[in-house]
């Protein structure tokens, strides 16, 4: 079986790789944020990255080394970035990296890049990095990149959604290290779930503004956003047996075009 991580091939087989087949890279994105005490701090990345491979299988695309660093955690989103172990970039610092990362792919023959991010915050960074990198390639003369970006969750669909909550979606906003994310890791790592610790308490009651510096009282203590009581295995295998084909399928059509 033809390796789909970037990391597990020599340089040449990845040369012979891009000249032969002109693969769509899938850089996947993520972070090094607290998801409570139940599941890794690195959630965020180990879900867009295993997401990809099963996308890549599918399109025989190739899975670069993941952007494991991202944006700050936001309270709102991901509990805030006081929390021990969140580790995390400024702005400017990550879309750079980004910027970086992406001209050297084009100066080694990528033409065809799929960014699939797994934290919400890093989105618009991501955005400022795409432009940034497809700036300075067009003043190399390389005008034939394309990028295209998404977020894994954003595939999910109704039926999906349904299954995941079968009393109905409290919020999304509020998802973070809840039933969703509790529910794929269970299914593609159990092994990193500390299943005795999933939270089950009231979801966090935000004001709908936002104060300076990050007054952190109404954040749940364990950084779980809302209750993930009601997360499986099962789920997690109903959310990634969708998104997986959808987002092959989506890939093709974005890169055909």
């Amino acid at each position: 079986m033809t390796p789909v991580r970037m990391a597990d091939l020599t340089w040449t087989e990845y040369q012979r790789r891009l000249e032969d087949d002109a693969p769509i890279l899938m850089l996947p994105t993520g972070s090094v944020e607290q998801h409570g005490p139940h599941l890794p701090l690195s959630t965020d990345t180990l879900i867009p990255e295993m997401v990809s491979e099963r996308v890549a299988a599918l399109i025989d695309a190739i899975v670069a080394t993941p952007f494991a660093y991202g944006y700050k955690s936001q309270p709102k989103s991901g509990g805030g970035n006081h929390f021990c172990g969140t580790t995390s970039l400024d702005g400017a610092t990550y879309s750079a990296m980004l910027r970086d990362v992406i001209c050297e792919f084009a100066r080694h023959g990528v033409r065809k890049l799929a960014v699939v991010d797994g934290h919400y915050e890093n989105a618009m960074f991501l955005v400022e990095g795409i432009d940034l990198a497809l700036r300075r390639l067009r003043y190399d003369g390389i005008d034939d990149m394309k990028v295209v970006k998404l977020g894994y969750w954003e595939f999910i669909n109704q039926e999906t959604e349904d299954a995941l909550f079968p009393d109905g979606l409290l919020s999304w906003a509020l998802e973070h290290g809840a039933v969703m994310e509790t529910s794929v890791m269970l299914h593609l790592r159990p092994d990193l779930v500390r299943a005795e610790l999933i939270p089950d308490h009231a979801p966090a009651d935000f004001p709908l503004y936002d104060v300076f510096p990050i007054d952190t009282r109404p954040i749940p203590a364990d950084g779980v956003l809302s209750s993930a009581a009601g997360a499986s295995a099962e789920k997690g295998a109903i959310v990634v047996e969708q998104i997986v084909p959808d987002i092959a399928c989506a890939l093709t059509e974005a890169f055909a075009s």
